[in-house]
């Protein structure tokens, strides 16, 4: 048995990567795809080989054949669509920020009680290989007690039109890229953080953030991260144990014609302690639809939770207002 999906909009994100990772996925396919342009979404449908195109959203929830949805709609527009599938009888895969804010993330959170569907936010790195041997590595006892997260996101995208750097859409490099290093670090170390402080630096054109640099204290140690949608594209997320470090390569657009690796240091200053460490090569797209769509078929719970998802967007509104008030904040 195999849980029919429908696709709601043709972001590129969608159409270039996750729907073609989706439709490796041994347990699922894609029966529809839907746009606000019935043209747009018949040609995209067809580029993909997806049978069914729809010219509204509401047409496609509403299609019984359909079970899930996948939304990689704007975020000013991911709770609305989020709850109207849920209650058309869908069950929901969302991409992240899921919401924009905690409010709205408990109104979901009472829908999916509600309704019995199944909802989560789209942290594809969550189920990657190479993150849940991060977490193994991280608790090992040869690592030692985990102490400090640091981590560099950044791209460099001016371009106006561009839903990241529109306010109204939810633009800015927290809700776009901080949402992985906040995430990441509360499931590498297992916990929620104390407090936070921020520093936002706003574009005077868009005025969304464009340079972002937090530090977050968790129980067990401290995180730092910084992240622009303005700056050099990077990515490396590190930690650090009492006995070891450990570097995660390409953290956050993993490759997938290739296996990823690890670089384990045990702190020779020369380089001769580093192990590099590989993990199975996938793509992480499949591997989050398959495990949703398990969840579904299986009645299991989701690996990313909707309460894990309040967590993240508590933390993210702790963010805004530690930048604004220029003190600590409490999520």
């Amino acid at each position: 048995m195999k849980v029919k999906w429908g696709i709601l909009g043709t972001a590129k994100i969608g159409v270039e990567r996750v729907i073609p990772g989706m439709m490796k996925a041994s347990n699922l396919e894609i029966v529809a795809m839907a746009s606000r342009n019935r043209a747009t979404a018949k040609d995209v449908a067809k580029q993909l080989g997806i049978p069914k195109s729809y010219g509204s959203y509401d047409e496609l929830i509403h299609d019984k054949e359909i079970d899930a949805i996948y939304i990689p709609l704007p975020n000013d527009l991911h709770v609305a669509w989020s709850i109207k599938a849920a209650e058309a009888g869908k069950h929901v895969l969302c991409e992240k920020p899921i919401s924009m804010t905690v409010q709205d993330l408990k109104r979901l959170i009472r829908v999916r009680d509600k309704t019995g569907k199944k909802i989560a936010e789209a942290f594809m790195v969550h189920t990657h290989p190479q993150w849940l041997k991060a977490k193994e590595l991280t608790h090992n006892s040869e690592f030692g007690e985990l102490k400090s997260i640091n981590c560099v996101f950044s791209y460099n995208n001016r371009d106006p039109k561009n839903i990241r750097n529109i306010k109204e859409h939810g633009g800015g490099g927290i809700f776009d890229i901080g949402t992985y290093p906040i995430h990441i670090s509360r499931f590498i170390f297992g916990e929620e953080p104390k407090r936070v402080f921020a520093l936002l630096d706003i574009d005077p054109n868009f005025k969304v953030d464009r340079l972002s640099s937090v530090i977050m204290e968790f129980p067990s140690g401290h995180s730092i991260f910084t992240c622009s949608t303005q700056m050099v594209p990077y990515q490396k997320m590190q930690f650090f144990g009492v006995k070891r470090s450990l570097e995660v390569e390409i953290p956050f657009n993993a490759l997938t014609d290739r296996k990823m690796k690890l670089y384990l240091d045990t702190g020779d200053l020369t380089g001769a302690g580093v192990e590099t460490i590989e993990v199975p090569q996938c793509d992480q797209y499949t591997v989050q639809a398959e495990e949703f769509s398990r969840a579904i078929l299986e009645d299991g719970t989701p690996a990313v939770t909707l309460e894990d998802s309040l967590g993240n967007m508590s933390t993210i509104e702790a963010v805004f207002k530690s930048a604004e008030s220029g003190k600590w904040v409490s999520p």
